[in-house]
Order: C-alpha cells, then sequence, then structure tokens
C-alpha cells in the first residue's frame, strides 16, 4: 500500500514551514511507510517520552531540532527526565550524564513542550477528547489514554513522539483505525470474590494477567463494573503495559468504548472466554516478586506518578510515624501542588523522600547494595530487577508502609483466599 500525503504535508518536506518541519514530516511519512499505514493523520496533542536520557544522542538529537528551529505544532507534555528538577531528589549520574540530561530536558522545554515531567499527564490535566487522534509516548500513558479516554494512539517511541509534535502529524494505522480497537477476547473476573475486586492491590495484579494473556491484543475485562477508580484504572493499565504489548484495554462497563459486549466486539458474538481462576490470579501476584526474603531495604510506590489521592493516604497510613527504610514517593508537580503545605511537609517529617519529574527505575536514585525492593507497583515490579539490581517484592500499600517503619515485610494474604 502507497502512502498518500495531502498537499499540505507535500509543503512540509519541502521545507516550506521550516527545516525542523521538513525533518519531523520525513521522519513520521517513513514511519508510516515502514508500517504500511495510507495516510497520515492530524493529532490534537502529544505526550513526549524522548526528553529521559539515554545516552549522548538522544540530548543531540534534540538540540539539533531546536537549532533547526523546532516548535511543535500541537499542545505537547513532557514524560519523566532523568533528573528531579522541582525537589532535587539526588541521583547517582556522573557529572556529564547530569549535564547531557539537563540539556536534554531544557532543550524539550525550548521547543515548546509543557514542562509537565510526569508519566501520569491524565492527571496533570491533559486529556483529550474521546475519539481524538493524538500522538503519545510511555507506556502506561499510551494505555490510560486509548482505553480510559478513549482517545486514539500507538505508542511512539523517541524522537518518532516529538516529530509526530512539531509536524501535528501520525501515522494512519493501528489503533488509530477504528476496527483495531475492538475486543477479541474476554477475561473474566465474575468469579471473584467483591472485596477482592474492591482492593487497590488486585488492580495491577489483574492487570499483570491481562497483559500476559493479551499480548498485542485487544481484550474485554468484565466483572469489574462498580470496583474501578481512576487511580485503579492507572494501575491496571501500567502493569498490563509492562507485561504485555498492551496499548488498549477494554473495561465492560467503565471504559467509554465499552458499554456492552456487543458494541466492544462489533458485533461478533461468542468471544472466547478466559475465566480468571483463583489459580491464574496467584501466579500473576507471584510473579511480581523476584525474592521470598522479607527483610525490606528500601520501598518505592508511584510508578506512574502518585495521585494527590494517593499522597494522602500515605500521609493517613503513616499516622505520624517515621520510616525506618528509604521511602521514594515518586510524583508529579500537579500532584504536589494539590497537596497543602502542611501535608507536604508531614511527609516530609516522616521520612518519605519526594521525588518529582522522574522515578527511581529510570535514574540511578537507590543506594548501591544488593537489597529488597517492595513496592505496590506492577510497573515498578517489572522493571526495577533490571534496571536497578534490586531484588522486588510485591505488595499492597499498606504493607509497603507497615515495612518501611519496621524493616520487615509481613504479608496479609486474607483478601486473596
Amino acid at each position: 500500500m502507497s502512502l498518500s500525503l495531502t498537499v499540505i504535508e507535500h509543503s512540509m518536506l519541502a521545507g516550506e514551514a521550516g527545516e525542523a518541519t521538513a525533518l519531523a514530516i520525513r521522519i513520521v511519512a517513513e514511519t508510516a511507510r515502514l508500517m504500511g499505514a495510507e495516510k497520515l493523520v492530524p493529532v490534537s496533542s502529544a505526550h513526549i517520552d524522548g526528553a529521559l536520557y539515554h545516552g549522548d544522542s538522544g540530548t543531540l538529537f534534540a538540540e539539533k531540532l531546536v537549532q533547526l528551529g523546532g516548535r511543535v505544532a500541537i499542545p505537547a507534555t513532557l514524560n519523566v527526565g532523568a533528573l528531579d528538577l522541582s525537589c532535587g531528589a539526588k541521583t547517582r549520574l556522573s557529572p556529564h550524564q547530569h549535564d547531557m540530561a539537563y540539556r536534554l530536558m531544557r532543550a524539550y522545554e525550548s521547543m515548546g513542550c509543557t514542562p509537565s515531567w510526569t508519566c501520569a499527564p491524565y492527571q496533570a490535566g491533559h486529556r483529550p477528547a474521546l475519539g481524538s487522534d493524538v500522538a503519545w509516548g510511555e507506556s502506561n500513558a499510551v494505555a490510560f489514554c486509548n482505553s480510559v479516554l478513549g482517545a486514539r494512539t500507538n505508542r511512539y517511541g523517541d524522537f518518532l513522539d516529538i516529530a509526530c509534535a512539531i509536524a501535528g502529524r501520525a501515522p494512519y494505522y493501528g489503533l488509530h483505525r477504528p476496527e483495531n480497537r475492538l475486543a477479541t477476547f474476554v477475561l473474566d473476573c465474575s468469579g471473584l470474590s467483591a472485596s477482592l475486586r474492591d482492593s487497590d492491590v488486585f488492580w495491577p495484579v489483574i492487570g499483570t494477567l491481562y497483559g500476559q494473556e493479551a499480548g498485542t491484543a485487544v481484550g474485554v475485562v468484565t466483572g469489574l463494573s462498580g470496583f474501578a477508580t481512576e487511580d485503579r484504572l492507572k494501575a491496571f493499565g501500567a502493569a498490563a503495559a509492562s507485561a504485555g504489548a498492551v496499548g488498549l484495554f477494554h473495561i465492560l462497563g467503565v471504559t467509554p468504548e465499552a458499554p456492552d459486549l456487543a458494541t466492544v466486539a462489533g458485533g461478533v458474538e461468542n468471544l472466547p472466554v478466559i475465566p480468571v481462576t483463583p489459580e491464574r490470579l496467584a501466579k500473576a501476584r507471584s510473579g511480581l516478586s523476584t525474592t521470598s526474603a522479607t527483610r525490606i531495604d528500601a520501598v518505592a510506590i508511584g510508578s506512574p506518578h502518585c495521585s494527590t489521592d494517593e499522597l494522602r493516604e500515605v500521609i493517613a497510613r503513616l499516622a505520624g510515624r517515621s520510616v525506618a527504610r528509604p521511602f521514594y514517593a515518586c510524583t508529579g508537580r500537579h500532584a504536589l501542588l494539590a497537596l497543602r503545605p502542611d501535608e507536604r511537609q508531614s511527609l516530609i517529617n516522616t521520612g518519605v523522600t519526594l521525588v518529582t519529574d522522574t522515578c527511581i527505575v529510570v535514574t540511578p536514585m537507590l543506594a548501591e547494595i544488593a537489597g529488597t525492593l517492595l513496592t505496590n507497583s506492577g510497573k515498578f515490579a517489572h522493571y526495577a530487577p533490571g534496571n536497578t539490581g534490586y531484588a522486588v517484592r510485591y505488595g499492597s500499600l499498606a504493607e509497603c508502609i507497615e515495612g518501611a517503619v519496621s524493616g520487615e515485610l509481613a504479608t496479609d494474604a486474607r483478601g486473596w483466599s
């Protein structure tokens, strides 16, 4: 299938909108050809993942775009960088890496991107309209954008994301196409207890199981209507996108494209059904831990970034006690700004390290020891062993807080029975 460009897109390629736009539209068009897209689609917003430092080439590419006059043509928020420019949490980057990471973050800001520096832009006010086409990066943000907001995006990686934002175009393939957004299987949770489905610790686990079953497919989850909150959907999507290549999930009666089975399946009857049994759930849950150790060396929450509600829950559960182990609460500037000054000070007084603009698995922040990291995040559990060298234990937020206070993990298995 040949790629057809509009008159305006041809003029961009010819450099009539500037050198940076010509470079950007060339990247987008070549990607579209590789993906077999028939055309490009105008996009109304972008979320940029390419501002995270992975090496000098990323910084030099961004600075080249700036030198060529690059400016985003649409609203564009920024995902996490490698530095905490707001709270000042310390990293273990070398001076050269620190400098290049800083230059990279500032280059993206100078192209007109909003300095949101969060992996949860949807909780910072970036919420594209149902059915709109956008160009988002970052796996959990893509899953939430497609699934919960009902906007349409593929997972746009580094360099392609900023190219889409400068050109205002994306390749028309994948999840931009309505026929690719229909469910092809059912994950049935109706046999699980209501108390389990109504617990926060359940959602990263069922998200992990969904990701393992889905791979690149799109499914619909049944039996969760009445139990979903935005933070739980955030946790589900992040775990699903980490465990599989999930860009879209549907939850029957909850997400906007799944009001009923007939609609979400496009009229197809008798979709294959995967029942969620206690055994399947237990296997997914155990897979989020890489050790059985009960001694805890550090605790981390906030992947995706903690919401204001989640930070307030930490305050309430700590109840003025101090943590005995390093406790990292990764969050966005928007969430901290929504806290009262006394609430923020309460977190600091109890020993919580507030981390903004970045998180502990994308930049080195943990002490260089071989230890165990306790987390309530399915995404942290997936990436932390490889990125930090720590073994991981998965637990509830309550277990994380008690583990940080005592230095030992005491699990409560009653809710899973």
